[in-house]
């Protein structure tokens, strides 16, 4: 029969078509639609909310409001929470209280619940406070990760290495995060190259995965194809995650551009909260809300269950007093 050329099928009416090719009409019918981009059938989402997401509120935000935030995540189906940061409080003040989040929520069998290490004291005292599982990040900007951890990139890296070779000893997983992936504050665009290498270092010290951030929220779906690319090449997409915040509104369509390369692990926060106390202009994180709602939307399974995350952004907003940034929980209460 042969294959009938794509510029006939368009250019000519379909009842000629089918006169002319008589065993075309069959052929259509039986033929198998393509998308043309093949998606992950599971997504893991990282909820950050309680640390990413908190950490730039001006108020301090009370502990036990902090603790049953995390309790109510807990109860969603999510399987990875992350839930404080032990970085010194003279830094960031609103983490001051670390170790009391972590040993006072309520820790459910199937959910991890990391936390941040900057360095190995913070290390040693996560632990001791009953961390699992820790991160350590870094800065693919010179500039940013003076600014935010007070070091070069590569003394940074001398840290956590550190921190992993003392992780693996006790069995502890790590996960890394490379903040200004897409973009920094103050050296603007960020050479994927530089991106890459510094992905391949943390995994190759040992972090199973690597979170790619958009701290400023500036990437496109374009600029996003271009760094993966390039990180790609040095590390498994199995091990990769993006962070996307959703300054200029493209958090979803990088996601999406992820999804479409093959990444299927997610970094989202509830209500959208966050922010960056080191990038001024950084908006919030793209919300929980909005990532489950494509994603359910695409027939993708999560093992997360929207409503309750949407509960647990009404009860945090209305702790702190704000409005969601999620555009699905402002639909679902009439607030659009």
């Amino acid at each position: 029969m042969g294959n009938v050329p794509s510029t006939v099928k368009h250019c000519l009416a379909y009842e000629q078509l089918i006169q002319d090719y008589p065993w075309l009409r069959r052929w259509l019918l039986e033929e198998t639609p393509i998308t043309g981009h093949q998606y992950p059938k599971f997504v893991k989402i990282v909820e950050v909310g309680p640390r990413d997401g908190l950490q730039n509120e001006k108020e301090i935000v009370p502990t036990r409001v902090k603790i049953q935030l995390i309790d109510m995540l807990s109860e969603t189906g999510l399987s990875v929470i992350e839930a404080t940061s032990f970085v010194s409080s003279k830094w960031v003040p609103q983490m001051a209280d670390h170790t009391d989040v972590l040993r006072g929520i309520q820790r459910a069998p199937h959910v991890q619940y990391p936390v941040l290490t900057p360095n190995i004291q913070g290390f040693h005292d996560a632990v001791a406070a009953g961390a699992t599982e820790v991160a350590v990040f870094g800065s693919a900007s010179e500039t940013f990760s003076k600014k935010n951890i007070n070091c070069s990139i590569d003394e940074s890296l001398l840290r956590f290495e550190e921190v992993i070779n003392t992780a693996k000893k006790k069995q502890i997983a790590v996960r890394g995060y490379i903040s200004c992936a897409l973009g920094c504050p103050h050296e603007g665009h960020t050479d994927p190259t530089k991106v890459a290498e510094l992905a391949k270092r943390l995994y190759e010290m040992g972090c199973y995965e690597i979170s790619l951030g958009d701290t400023i929220g500036v990437g496109t779906p374009g600029s996003m194809t271009t760094m993966l690319q390039s990180v790609m090449k040095e590390v498994p997409i199995s091990a990769i995650a993006v962070h996307c915040h959703d300054t200029y509104g493209q958090a979803l369509p990088n996601i999406l551009t992820a999804l479409q390369m093959g990444v299927c692990v997610v970094d989202s926060a509830v209500a959208g909260l966050g922010g960056c106390p080191y990038a001024q202009g950084s908006s919030g994180n793209v919300s929980t809300e909005d990532v489950l709602y494509m994603l359910h939307g695409m027939a993708i399974e999560t093992g997360v269950n929207l409503d309750r995350v949407i509960e647990a952004g009404d009860f945090i907003c209305k702790a702190l007093d704000c409005k969601t940034k999620s555009k699905v929980a402002q639909a679902r209460s009439g607030m659009l």
